[in-house]
């Protein structure tokens, strides 16, 4: 059976979110395949410690540390993002279907490039945090923006034995100045503890499995 073809992204989710100059975003990146009431909480986490101005939910076309036959069509996954990410300062974006690229390190540069005088923070899950280091030039992503990594089940403490933690523990900021983390220059990145959901994509694929 020949497959069908994926459904087109609609123009204005393949350019780049609009940023003036002076403001803080968060970028929150993912496959979200499926998005679900985690990623959110990450988010809202992410938008009120942080004080930001904006969060970009950014949906990647793929994650090449994971296969890509079990991932939706990317405007399937852009149009549940849009229906959880309901605050109205997160911006859902696949800006790096149009941009060809696949490399969080190279989303940073081409970011950093493009908004001169906006002060952005990568936001991760801690659950992310163990594998860092396979991440293809993960330590430019360090020195590229501050990072916040967000608590997430069964990763508080093994964070610290993570290692960009061990590499990058000089460079790390207390929770309490978490508002300040986007205005610092990289490297910096602080640990945020708050609520956590359980709920994880992979199980919830199994499920519909």
């Amino acid at each position: 059976m020949l497959s069908q073809p994926e459904q087109p992204v609609p123009a204005r989710y393949v350019r780049m979110p609009h940023a003036a100059k002076g403001l803080t975003v968060g970028l929150f990146g993912g496959s979200f395949n499926p998005p679900h009431a985690g990623h959110a909480l990450v988010a809202e986490i992410a938008l009120r410690r942080l004080a930001l101005d904006q969060l970009w939910w950014m949906v990647t076309p793929g994650n090449p540390l994971k296969s890509v036959r079990e991932l939706a069509p990317l405007a399937e996954r852009i149009e549940l993002s849009e229906k959880i990410a309901r605050n109205p300062k997160i911006k859902v974006t696949a800006f790096e279907a149009a941009q060809h690229v696949r490399y969080t390190a190279d989303t940073l540069a081409l970011v950093k490039a493009r908004n001169p005088g906006v002060d952005f923070v990568w936001i991760m899950g801690a659950d992310s945090l163990r594998d860092f280091h396979r991440w293809q030039r993960w330590r430019e992503i360090v020195l590229t923006f501050p990072i916040a990594v967000i608590d997430r089940p069964g990763a508080t403490l093994s964070f610290l034995s993570s290692v960009v933690a061990k590499t990058f523990d000089y460079a790390r900021v207390d929770e309490g100045d978490a508002p300040l983390l986007a205005r610092m220059q990289a490297p910096a990145w602080t640990f945020i503890h708050g609520p956590r959901s359980s709920l994880s994509s992979t199980a919830i694929r199994n499920a519909k499995g």
